[in-house]
């Protein structure tokens, strides 16, 4: 088997990640993975990390910590300039222990460390496609980034911007959802503009909008789905300016994933999105929030190799 290299985010899910590492590590090396491991200390250090370890001849590379965690790994697996493999026969192990695990319910795979192990030893991938988003950074630059779950904007990225800021003690769901609610009682919707495949196919005000790969966000909010990871296009998920109590009535059924015959809610496919604003809108990339509008998502399908 070949050394896999595992990357812990030790600060995830309010660092109950860093105090139950230990214990994942002797689980892992009982079942007889063959791994070394390294602790990130700050901001985008698991991108570097990752892209370190492919560039010396890791194979396999395991992030351990949540959906922001997992984001900057598979970042590590792009050549920042051209979008290329750093190493084409790159494997992505996923090790969920943050507070929202949304990924890993769109991917089906178990929560239980034991169970995780047994399937990185066992090795088996499946292809699964990735977004890629340029946006204005908050230094007033154009960045650009990859992400494999949901990127979302207006309410969503106002809450992920609030949620981050907590402790998120309670844990994923109930830190989501009483951030979904705190920045309800305040959020005024947004004027946004969403050109899909080269056509207008929104225009207006609207409370959020997603582009989706996944279909889970805050905390097991199934916003899309109809969503799946190799499908080769984006499911984008439109509210169209909801009010704050018939947003809190259709929560149960945000959860359902029964929203999507609602009249104010339009569900349509792309591959190439560009959303615009006039006004600050904050963005949502995985469960972080790295800028604002203007923004432009594009599909690369079958673009990263998963263990699962």
């Amino acid at each position: 088997m070949d050394k896999y290299m595992i990357i812990v985010n030790p600060i995830s899910a309010n660092g109950k990640t860093g105090r139950i590492w230990p214990g994942i590590a002797a689980e892992l090396s009982r079942q007889g993975l063959n791994y070394d491991f390294q602790l990130t200390s700050g901001s985008k250090d698991a991108t570097r990390l990752a892209k370190k370890a492919l560039q010396d001849g890791y194979r396999t590379v395991v992030a351990v910590g949540g959906d922001g965690t997992i984001n900057e790994v598979v970042n590590g697996f792009y050549d920042e300039k051209d979008g290329s493999l750093i190493n084409s026969d790159s494997r992505l192990g996923i090790i969920a222990s943050g507070t929202g695990r949304d990924f890993i319910k769109s991917l089906g795979y178990p929560a239980g460390f034991k169970e995780t192990g047994k399937i990185l030893v066992r090795g088996q991938c499946r292809p699964i496609d990735i977004g890629q988003v340029k946006y204005q950074g908050y230094g007033k630059e154009e960045e650009s980034s990859f992400f494999i779950n949901v990127a979302g904007m207006g309410m969503d990225g106002e809450t992920v911007h609030r949620v981050n800021h907590t402790s998120k003690a309670l844990g994923g769901k109930i830190s989501f959802l009483g951030g979904t609610i705190m920045t309800l009682v305040q959020y005024r919707n947004r004027e946004l503009t969403l050109e899909i495949d080269g056509m207008v196919r929104y225009h207006g005000a609207a409370t959020l909008a997603v582009v989706a790969n996944g279909q889970y966000i805050g905390g097991g909010m199934r916003i899309a789905p109809q969503a799946k990871l190799d499908s080769g296009y984006f499911d984008i998920i439109i509210a169209n300016e909801l009010g704050k109590l018939e947003m809190i009535a259709n929560l149960p059924r945000l959860y359902r994933g029964t929203h999507l015959d609602h009249p104010k809610v339009y569900a349509m496919k792309g591959t190439h999105i560009r959303c615009t604003s006039r006004q600050k809108v904050l963005l949502n990339v995985d469960g972080e929030q790295p800028g604002i509008l203007d923004a432009e998502f594009n599909m690369a399908p079958h673009r990263l190799q998963v263990i699962c």
